[in-house]
């Protein structure tokens, strides 16, 4: 029999390019989380910077978040460009890292450098499984179905929208909660990120599968909304 699982979906603070310095802001964010995954934004270490250089699973620069997750037991699911040319989430633990995804649709000008991910994926914590998606994926019915019917519990994305696009990010979660009665938990960019979002929508949330609301943060950097599900 599966335990609860507690999430927290993250909006830290960004450093244009800098992975030592984000990766030290996510090891505090999971250090004060409290929770067993805390999922963080779209390229959260490195920024929206569609020009930085692909982040090595083994890059030193991830110790501090490595060590959190050890001393705290938690797996962190971080953004960032990768060998390949793929954007990426990479799952941290006590262990080190891995690409755990590649953003099947990238878009605009993301097409420019990056390829698209070959499949969906899911991952398995203490009995629950995450289904994992980057940004534009959930906007494509084709994504939340075939990452579904892998066997999920939780959706589980890291997206960055413009503040004027705040609406985007809920819209789709209650759409693929209700439609695939699955947990949805989405952390989203707050403040600037780089790559002309001055300002990012923040609104990270966890939805119930009827598409109710469990958690919710506000539009600023460092807030973070966290549920336990089970």
């Amino acid at each position: 029999m599966r335990t609860p699982l507690r999430i927290v979906v993250a909006q830290p603070p960004c450093v244009a390019y800098d992975v030592g310095v984000n990766a030290a802001t996510h090891a505090a964010t999971v250090r004060a989380a409290d929770a067993r995954v805390v999922v963080f934004p779209e390229l959260s270490l490195t920024g929206y910077l569609l020009d930085a250089p692909p982040v090595d699973v083994d890059d030193p620069r991830l110790g501090p978040l490595v060590e959190a997750c050890a001393d705290t037991g938690t797996l962190a699911l971080a953004g960032a460009p990768v060998r390949g040319e793929h954007i990426a989430m990479l799952a941290v633990d006590g262990t080190g890292s891995r690409v755990a995804y590649r953003k099947m649709w990238p878009g605009g000008a993301e097409g420019e450098r990056f390829s698209p991910g070959p499949a969906p994926a899911v991952l398995a914590v203490d009995g629950w499984r995450l289904g994992l998606a980057i940004c534009r994926d959930t906007g494509i019915a084709e994504h939340a179905a075939r990452t579904v019917a892998l066997g999920v519990d939780v959706y589980v994305a890291g997206v960055l929208e413009h503040a004027r696009d705040a609406a985007v990010t809920p819209e789709r979660a209650v759409r693929i909660a209700a439609t695939h009665r699955v947990h949805v938990a989405v952390a989203s960019f707050a403040g600037s990120t780089g790559g002309g979002y001055a300002e990012a929508a923040g609104g990270s949330a966890i939805w119930a599968p009827d598409g109710t609301v469990l958690a919710w943060a506000g539009d600023a950097p460092g807030e973070t909304a966290g549920a336990t599900l089970g």
